[in-house]
């Protein structure tokens, strides 16, 4: 007796599933488009929030450096008055001293430039092929643009207390997911030839309007069953 065909709608012991398509309620049909439209909307929603005042955008706003000032200029008189004009102009053309450690050794137009950066000499820092341009300690000529590299292969200290947010000014958002932020450059708050801030005093202190006397009075005010300023029955904020 020839073997019975299996049932198409029964399971294979193989687990292939079954043959015939078993029908789908209504409602689960429309689950792709619904799922698909509630996606837009979330979309739509992030992006009016990181577009609006006070709202947060989906993914973190970037930190930047600001850029640090252009290569130094060395005004000289014109004829209409004085002119900048680069370092090498000069120094294409005559050979520097390379022995100069201290401000009392230099003349010209670098007299009365303060110079207090350890016993370096000013090839150290600058490129004495080009001194339109910085070196590296490994001899690599650097724009000036890129002089935090200069600063960081001394200041090892700084450079890892800077990457880690807790060296230099910054300007922007501690949120980054609701605005950018902005960090200082090294020669923002520091002076390339005398980086050593000089001790100083802080002129005023913080003035905090929760130890103000008026704004201590006006809360005390209803402890005591005075009326708070303002008048009576009228909301202290």
């Amino acid at each position: 007796m020839p073997p019975r065909p299996a049932d198409p709608g029964i399971r294979s012991a193989r687990g292939r599933g079954t043959r015939r398509r078993a029908a789908l309620p209504w409602f689960l049909l429309g689950l792709p488009l619904l799922l698909t439209a509630c996606e837009g909307e979330h979309h739509r929603a992030l992006e009016v929030a990181s577009n609006t005042p006070g709202g947060r955008s989906a993914t973190p706003h970037p930190i930047v450096i600001a850029a640090p000032p252009p290569a130094p200029r060395v005004l000289v008189d014109g004829p209409d008055g004085p002119v900048p004009v680069p370092c090498g102009t000069c120094h294409r053309t005559r050979e520097s001293d390379r022995t100069v450690t201290s401000a009392g050794d230099l003349d010209e137009f670098h007299a009365g430039l303060v110079y207090a950066h350890g016993a370096q000499s000013c090839i150290a820092c600058h490129d004495p092929a080009d001194y339109d341009r910085l070196r590296l300690a490994d001899g690599a000529s650097i724009e000036f643009a890129e002089s935090m590299r200069l600063c960081r292969q001394c200041h090892g200290t700084q450079a890892r207390d800077y990457d880690a947010g807790a060296h230099g000014g910054w300007n922007g958002h501690w949120d980054l997911h609701s605005g950018p932020r902005e960090r200082n450059h090294c020669i923002h708050c520091h002076d390339p030839h005398a980086p050593a801030f000089p001790r100083m005093r802080p002129s005023f202190h913080p003035r905090d309007r929760f130890l103000d006397e008026s704004h201590l009075e006006a809360h005390a005010a209803p402890a005591r069953g005075a009326a708070p300023r303002g008048g009576a029955g009228e909301e202290h904020r």
